[in-house]
């Protein structure tokens, strides 16, 4: 992945730590655009010139969360959260409102940078030259290239990182899969102690599945051993 193609935009109204994190993001060869308040923040992601959010939580008049909200209605730009470490409520609720991932404050830029890498390299892989056959399980197909996902007839509208979740269960398919593969493989970091991130995501997932399906969830929790989807 080079990072000279991908822009990324931060939401924050700390201007001192957006300049921080514009300057080494744009050493690390990023491009950067940046947005001091909420509701400019929700105006500069549906332009649809970035590849993924730095979104902060704490802000005034507009918060984190009512932002994130408002992005959701317009784009399914990749959202990385900034959280107060230890707020687990607004960290189960951004993910539920389909943010990608957290980083706890504060953080160093090196880590930040870390983590947007590891969102945009799922996200923006390269396609392969032909054009490739889906992985299909059962009523479920996905489109790697693409990032396109579809029920039966009815398409899935899925986050980047329920996209990755996903795809990682039906590659496994029939199989159980550990949190700690999931996180790896899915979100390309490992996984931290008492992480609610994968649960939250995969309730997501199920979810939108049941609304396609009207029936039983076909990912099933596995005791002490993950994930695992049902195979027809």
């Amino acid at each position: 992945m080079s990072p000279t193609t991908h822009r990324v935009l931060l939401i924050d109204d700390d201007s001192e730590l957006l300049d921080i994190l514009r300057q080494y993001l744009e050493q690390e060869g990023f491009k950067v655009g940046l947005a001091h308040d909420g509701e400019t923040g929700v105006m500069e992601a549906s332009t649809g010139r970035y590849a993924i959010a730095v979104l902060d939580l704490m802000m005034p008049r507009i918060n984190g969360i009512e932002t994130l909200r408002r992005i959701r209605t317009t784009s399914s730009l990749p959202v990385l959260m900034l959280t107060a470490r230890g707020d687990d409520t607004d960290k189960i609720i951004g993910l539920e409102l389909g943010a990608d991932d957290y980083v706890p404050k504060p953080c160093t830029p090196r880590e930040l940078t870390a983590r947007i890498r590891a969102i945009l390299r799922r996200t923006h892989s390269q396609p392969s030259a032909e054009a490739s056959s889906p992985l299909t399980v059962g009523a479920l197909s996905i489109w790697s290239e693409q990032r396109r996902a579809t029920w039966g007839e009815q398409p899935l509208a899925l986050t980047s990182s329920e996209f990755n979740l996903l795809e990682v269960l039906a590659q496994n398919a029939g199989k159980a899969v550990s949190k700690k593969v999931l996180s790896e493989q899915a979100l390309g970091r490992p996984l931290a102690r008492f992480d609610r991130n994968i649960d939250v995501h995969l309730s997501s997932i199920r979810q939108k599945l049941g609304a396609v399906t009207g029936g039983e969830s076909c990912i099933r929790t596995v005791y002490r051993q993950g994930y695992q989807f049902i195979k027809e």
